[in-house]
């Protein structure tokens, strides 16, 4: 099929925008590919440290300079539960390595948080900071120069990005990322949803949420909505860093544990010196990122990587940016109902026919770029098969040619919509980006007096108090990166779901974050530039008028624009400053980009994109 001319024109743009610190990218990643095994160019007593822990054998192994070593990087901890099974992999991976004629050793662990256990909370000031955290804590697990190809198990939000980047900056080794797959299917998203309503409205009490809670996250394995965790796992498997269909296969299973260990197996065949050798600064590159972004589209996922995988493409010296995301939405068809776009969740999408159903479609409409490098090989034709266990071999079976269930999956012929629900939004209150998969056409425009705060409890105590019976734009500010790290704001959602279900016109306006959990009311999020950078939102004030318009793509004060003269709001650098931590993240928010770059804290190197 040929390439759709908008995914060949954005591509086209983003390659020339990017084409001085791409090649200067390439270039040094290129000056570090070897021919022989890392660990070969060390002193004596460099590798006598980096072998003192090893059993006998393994030592006799690494002593030697011909075979590939592996690095293992985990953000495993027994408190998360889609990291919790990560426990097992690195005993796996270290047997299949040695069985497969290599090495494997624990480089170093990153730290995972949940955005759920932080949800409303101080700790969710350091979430989208520990992205880069996690980025400097992957480099220095690498550091060593003990290794010739690397697997990084990690899974949700932050977590899977901040390898990411880490990892582009050893562009000269292989990488494979592992995943641990979903939880079993528990109380379903719309009852939780249902549920969260009533307690917001004081219906129901503590006792009858954390039920509810506990019914719908009750296990080992990724949460089952599609949110940043879950929209990971599709990007890693589309862009060509997972091994075909091994984004939700569930925990503890036999096939978890053989494309675990298949995945150890791999990695060592494609390390410089063998016939495979694919590093992974070929694998990212302009065409792999578009395809990632297309398939954040036809998914309806995470908003949260309109930052991410900015970030990520500068880490390989690619410049995209969030015109390339709303171009690319408008011809990118809507191909998947998960919550909160629609009641499924992904053990559902998964039995649809998941992945290879998704690649399979996006393919043959010509929304994928076919000439990609990935772990794989050449193309994307690998990815439109999934494994399955024969007789105990791990084989990959041809995947289904169509969705078992057109209400969850569906062809590109026959979309759940002709777009991909992503949008940016301009004016005269910045630039800002909207998730509309899951609003009703007659929510998405909304124009109506601002309510202004400054906190979430502020707003939460304005809807206790009743003060929000009205049609409203509520305007929460000082939430961006440089203000107090850009939380996500989930625990709005409730509060303003009900204000809507009673008839009331209401949207949120924020320099703050939603996530792939951004549902049924319109969210202008990530509104740059921020208030604490000086953006439009610091000027404004209660009772202005705003209008949010999803339809023609503009967030403004309608009328005379006196406004923008007005002194901007006072902001009390302290209050996001002090204690959980946050003491310690002073040089983060110091140094954050905007929104738009990726929102990271790095002095990047000449060769990052802009």
């Amino acid at each position: 099929m040929t390439l759709h001319p908008v995914v060949q024109s954005v591509t086209e743009r983003i390659a020339a925008r990017s084409r001085a610190t791409r090649e200067r990218y390439l270039a040094r990643s290129r000056a570090a590919y070897g021919k022989k095994t890392q660990r070969a160019g060390l002193a004596c007593a460099n590798l006598a440290h980096a072998l003192a822990a090893e059993p006998a054998h393994a030592k006799a192994r690494l002593a030697g300079s011909e075979r590939p070593n592996l690095a293992i990087v985990s953000a495993y901890n027994d408190m998360l539960s889609a990291h919790q099974p990560l426990g097992r992999y690195p005993a796996w991976i270290r047997q299949a390595a040695f069985a497969a004629g290599g090495s494997a050793q624990f480089a170093g662990g990153v730290p995972a948080m949940c955005d759920g256990i932080t949800q409303g909370q101080a700790g969710m000031e350091l979430s989208l900071f520990s992205r880069d955290v996690i980025a400097m804590a992957t480099a220095i697990a690498l550091s060593h120069q003990m290794f010739d190809a690397a697997v990084c198990l990690g899974v949700c939000d932050k977590i899977v990005p901040g390898m990411l980047i880490g990892a582009l900056g050893f562009g000269h080794l292989p990488v494979v990322f592992v995943p641990a797959g979903p939880m079993p299917s528990g109380l379903s998203n719309e009852e939780k949803s249902r549920v969260r309503q009533r307690h917001a409205q004081g219906e129901v009490g503590r006792d009858a949420l954390l039920a509810s809670e506990m019914a719908a996250y009750h296990a080992p394995g990724t949460c089952t909505f599609y949110g940043t965790a879950n929209s990971n796992q599709m990007l890693m498997e589309i862009m060509g860093l997972h091994l075909p269909g091994a984004s939700f296969v569930p925990p503890g299973t036999a096939l978890r544990e053989a494309l675990t260990r298949e995945a150890a197996r791999h990695a060592l065949g494609l390390a410089a010196g063998g016939g495979r050798f694919t590093p992974v600064a070929e694998v990212i590159d302009e065409r792999a990122l578009v395809n990632g972004i297309v398939g954040l589209l036809a998914t309806g996922g995470s908003t949260n990587h309109t930052l991410h995988l900015v970030a990520v493409a500068r880490a390989a010296g690619i410049a995209i940016d969030w015109d390339d995301f709303s171009e690319l939405s408008a011809v990118v068809p809507l191909l998947a109902r998960v919550y909160p776009n629609g009641p499924a969740d992904v053990n559902q999408f998964q039995a649809a026919g998941g992945m290879a159903v998704l690649i399979r479609s996006l393919r043959a409409a010509g929304l994928l770029h076919e000439d990609v490098t990935t772990i794989m090989g050449r193309g994307l034709e690998a990815y439109t098969r999934r494994p399955a266990l024969r007789d105990g071999a791990l084989v990959w079976e041809d995947g289904p040619r169509a969705s078992a269930d057109a209400a969850v999956l569906r062809a590109a012929d026959a979309p759940f919509s002709p777009d991909g629900g992503l949008k940016l939004l301009r004016g005269n209150l910045g630039r800002a980006v909207i998730k509309v998969s899951a609003v009703a056409p007659e929510h998405r425009v909304v124009e109506a007096p601002a309510r202004i705060f400054e906190t979430q409890a502020a707003l939460l105590e304005a809807f206790g108090r009743g003060e929000l019976e009205r049609d409203l734009v509520a305007v929460l500010r000082f939430q961006g990166p440089r203000a107090n790290g850009m939380p996500e704001l989930h625990q709005l959602t409730p509060a303003l779901s009900v204000l809507q279900a009673r008839g009331h016109r209401v949207a949120l306006v924020t320099d703050g974050r939603m996530s792939g959990a951004s549902g049924k009311v319109p969210a202008a999020i990530h509104v740059t530039p921020e208030a604490r950078a000086g953006g439009p939102l610091a000027r404004l004030r209660d009772g202005d008028l705003v209008r949010l318009d999803a339809v023609a793509g503009t967030l403004e004060v309608p009328g005379d624009a006196a406004w923008l003269a007005r002194a901007p709001a006072a902001f009390d650098p302290e209050a996001s400053a002090q204690g959980i931590g946050r003491d310690l993240f002073g040089v983060a928010r110091a140094h954050a980009d905007g929104a738009e770059q990726g929102a990271c804290f790095f002095q990047w190197p000449q060769w990052a994109g802009r």
